[in-house]
């Protein structure tokens, strides 16, 4: 980059970029001597968006008494802006780390530092549950006429079924049981069992063939997620008033909507992870998303993954003028730091689904 920029240049180019980003005009030095935080002259700010200009971190577009930024100033932005982050992104993996027994919470930390640092809206699907192959399956007895189905899933997830029996089961059948299930199921990907296979064991099973179908229902929960159970939690969503290209009432009223009743987004979710290539970093703009009432937005999303089979998407939603270098920083650096901790946690106490 060459020469280093002192503070209060540092802080003006913010200002200017971060008004540029809320209003979509040029800025003038009267608008950023407004930032109280800056206690510097109206005639010192022009001086040093003079210095900004001069050095091409700033550029004066047509006659325009105001000025824009210029890539070179949204990169130092982006760069200034990732290292004053580290601390909040610090405190994700930490908390991550500590291991709190609600995923939920730290999800909704997740979207709410998001929305913070980019000044858009965000939203992230809880994790679910692709290309799994089961582990092995555990039939109890919980009374005399309930048994506890507990299936484990490849990555350590557990779902537990109860199933109620129309008699009470001995211990042999019980057993019986289990090794039938087990013998036919272990290691198996939970997509490959199909209706034949499931007719197959409710036959060898004879007269408990309710309690095998039971159990495969259990099975089967761990990867059919409809839109409606497709849980999202979305935050910052007020942010789109700043920007005037969405800020038109019934334009903005629909949106709102669009994250309260958050179908659309799952549906969105829903056919992310169905790509191929699902996985990384990947932009929509305008026409390109599937959501009608978002044709004058931009959505950045990226796929998170904890552990084997287990896959989330974090999704960023702003205007197509949105500081694309900015967001998809955060999202590849937010990625990385889920898929680091909970990759790397193996030995702990599966979680359940």
């Amino acid at each position: 980059m060459g020469e280093v920029l002192d503070e209060r240049k540092k802080r003006i180019l913010k200002a200017i970029i971060r008004t540029y980003m809320e209003t979509g005009e040029p800025v003038g030095s009267r608008t950023i001597s407004k930032y109280t935080d800056l206690n510097v002259s109206s005639a010192t700010i022009r001086n040093e968006m003079s210095d900004l200009t001069d050095l091409g971190y700033i550029i004066q577009p047509h006659t325009s008494a105001g000025r824009i930024p210029s890539d070179k100033g949204y990169r130092l932005y982006v760069d200034e802006l990732m290292q004053e982050k580290e601390a909040e992104i610090a405190e994700i993996r930490n908390l991550m780390i500590e291991k709190t027994d609600k995923m939920e919470k730290v999800l909704k930390k997740v979207v709410k530092v998001l929305a913070s640092n980019t000044n858009y809206a965000t939203m992230i699907s809880v994790p679910q549950y692709s290309g799994s192959r089961l582990k092995f399956i555990q039939l109890s007895r919980v009374s005399e006429r309930q048994l506890v189905a507990v299936v484990v899933c490849e990555g350590n997830v557990i779902r537990n079924q109860i199933i109620h029996t129309a008699e009470e089961l001995d211990d042999e059948t019980i057993l019986k049981l289990n090794l039938l299930l087990n013998t036919n199921l272990n290691g198996l990907p939970i997509q490959d069992i199909n209706l034949g296979m499931i007719a197959r064991l409710k036959e060898q099973a004879g007269i408990h063939s309710d309690v095998v179908a039971n159990v495969l229902d259990a099975v089967a929960a761990t990867i059919q997620v409809d839109e409606e159970d497709l849980e999202i939690y979305t935050s910052g969503a007020t942010n789109i008033f700043k920007y005037p290209e969405l800020s038109d009432k019934s334009r903005a009223s629909e949106l709102i909507s669009t994250f309260e009743e958050k179908q659309q987004l799952a549906a969105l979710v829903k056919d992310r992870m169905a790509e191929e290539e699902s996985t990384g970093v990947r932009v929509y703009i305008g026409d390109e998303l599937p959501i009608e009432t978002m044709k004058d937005c931009s959505i950045v999303t990226a796929t998170y993954e904890l552990g084997q089979g287990m896959h989330g998407t974090i999704g960023i939603i702003g205007p197509k003028r949105m500081d694309y270098e900015n967001v998809v920083n955060s999202l590849k650096t937010l990625k990385q730091e889920l898929d680091t901790v909970f990759g790397r946690k193996p030995e702990e106490p599966p979680d359940s689904c």
